[in-house]
């Protein structure tokens, strides 16, 4: 389509994707699936969910997209990233909130079904930020420590298992270097600079 730049796949801009998708053209389409389907799918499978799920999920809300910017006065007042994955996570709250015998914290769903889109993005924004931080900080961090925290906090591993995986001879010394990690880590966090701890 001539809607779409002839430029390179990371360069694109949202703008570019939004024309390519009212105009169903498959390039958009895909591009924005392999610019942002990964960050959606890292959000359901660290709550509960699988990776059926997220496409499921993020489909959806590429069709809630569509919908939008096939629709009439349609302005995107947020990075196209953020769009998608904050309707994606409102996707997936309405999913878990309808399992019967679920025990998530969900509390809050209805609380971000009143608060207004663009407050919801732009909570959004910062956190992507807060999680981008992160991140480089876990990276610094290096092993043991950054598995031993990724297994505990998002891949819900016991004290037991990471003992077991890392050799530890008891889970009370798991826990104490599990300690001292968190440690290094809120240091690197908000220290701004990785490479103080």
């Amino acid at each position: 389509m001539s809607n779409i730049r002839n430029i390179l796949p990371k360069e694109i801009d949202d703008l570019s994707l939004l024309k390519g998708i009212a105009n169903r053209d498959n390039r958009a389409i895909l591009q924005l699936y392999k610019l942002h389907y990964p960050y959606v799918e890292r959000m359901i499978l660290n709550n509960n969910g699988s990776k059926d799920q997220a496409k499921d999920v993020f489909q959806e809300a590429v069709m809630v997209l569509y919908d939008k910017v096939t629709g009439q006065g349609f302005v995107l007042e947020s990075k196209l990233k953020t769009f998608l994955y904050a309707v994606s996570r409102r996707l997936w709250l309405k999913q878990l909130s309808k399992k019967s015998n679920n025990h998530y914290s969900i509390e809050q769903d209805g609380l971000e079904e009143s608060l207004d889109l663009n407050e919801d993005l732009e909570l959004h924004e910062v956190q992507e930020q807060q999680f981008e931080k992160m991140e480089s900080a876990l990276r610094v961090l290096g092993e043991p420590c950054q598995s031993i925290l990724t297994d505990f906090y998002f891949r819900n591993k016991s004290m037991q298992d990471i003992c077991e995986k890392f050799g530890y001879t008891n889970t009370d010394n798991t826990k104490t270097q599990k300690y001292k990690c968190l440690q290094r880590l809120k240091k690197l966090f908000f220290s701004g600079n990785p490479h103080d701890a």
